[in-house]
């Protein structure tokens, strides 16, 4: 008898057949906030791809007279990259479960790892947490390094209301959310706003007494597009994977066209079988042979980045962003 065999990955290839990973990328990326408005980018073929981006504009000039000289001018880019970094998650299951033909274990797991990778994509993009080193910053941060975020607790005036600070201009003079990112030469595409953030807006009446935000009545009959929500014209995302925290950001305003994520590899899968799941401090949580279990190991790869081209309104890199967030 063999001591060293081991179920590889063309052993527990039929276990999860092609389609499915197909499926959890769907999955994911119904499930992501960020995935849902962002630029899918054609899938990379290598750990990192070089992006050019235009970084300096020509210029033309008026020509003095019949004679004068025409003068010259210079288009230059420079280059974005994206790094795709793992995504991952294992998930432990009893073998007495797996025994029970009549249960759709499968089913089950699926909807969990969709959720958990959307979860944590979402919250590296908004957040940066835990996200890795060779990714952009994430929104919250590089929204403030270019001076694109409102304060509600701190800029915002009593005698501004919430209308304002969105759509608006607030009494400070500053534009609301998305000003701030037209102001740069961005067209805003979407939102992405914390749960909180849809009663602050049904709470919202004009002069008469009718509510300023609705629901879309785009759909017509169509329930799911029937109840989106618009601000401005353009949908609002209320995530509900846990990603957004209301504590550190109400809402994410911007140009989700800027905003582009591709795929290193779909989701590849492997089970374990006696193996040893450790903790961060390296404790055993569990001893697969000994507990009798085994553990579904999924893996992703994927990488992001924001062009942030020049824009004839704001050719200064450091204070142009296509994002913008309102802080509570």
């Amino acid at each position: 008898m063999p001591y060293n065999s081991v179920i590889d990955r063309t052993d527990a290839g039929t276990l999860i057949p092609e389609d499915v990973s197909r499926q959890i990328i769907q999955g994911v990326a119904h499930q992501s906030a960020v995935m849902q408005l962002a630029t899918r980018a054609p899938n990379m073929s290598r750990a990192q791809r070089r992006v050019p981006v235009l970084s300096s504009l020509p210029t033309a000039y008026f020509v003095d007279g019949d004679t004068g000289t025409k003068q010259t001018s210079e288009q230059a880019w420079g280059n974005k990259y994206f790094n795709a970094e793992e995504l991952a998650v294992i998930v432990p299951i009893p073998e007495a479960v797996l025994d029970d033909q009549d249960y759709d274990i499968w089913g089950e797991i699926r909807p969990r790892i969709e959720s958990a990778m959307g979860k944590a994509f979402d919250q590296a993009v908004f957040f940066g947490t835990n996200a890795p080193a060779s990714w952009p910053d994430d929104l919250l941060t590089a929204a403030a390094a270019a001076s694109q975020t409102i304060d509600l607790s701190t800029q915002v005036a009593a005698s501004d209301d919430l209308y304002d600070v969105l759509l608006g201009t607030i009494a400070a003079g500053t534009s609301g959310v998305l000003g701030l990112v037209e102001e740069d030469g961005f067209m805003v595409s979407g939102h992405v706003a914390a749960m909180s953030m849809r009663a602050k807006l049904r709470s919202l009446r004009d002069t008469t007494g009718q509510p300023v935000f609705m629901r879309s009545l785009s759909g017509g009959q169509n329930a799911q597009a029937a109840t989106r929500y618009e601000l401005d014209g353009q949908p609002i995302i209320f995530p509900r994977n846990g990603s957004m925290d209301a504590t550190q950001v109400l809402m994410f305003t911007g140009d989700w066209t800027q905003l582009v994520y591709a795929m290193r590899q779909d989701i590849t899968y492997k089970v374990l079988s006696e193996a040893v799941i450790q903790d961060s401090a390296g404790n055993i949580v569990y001893n697969l042979a000994q507990q009798d279990m085994v553990a579904l190991r999924a893996v992703m790869r994927l990488a992001w980045q924001i062009p942030n081209p020049i824009q004839e309104l704001q050719t200064t890199e450091a204070s142009r962003y296509p994002f913008s967030a309102l802080v509570p």
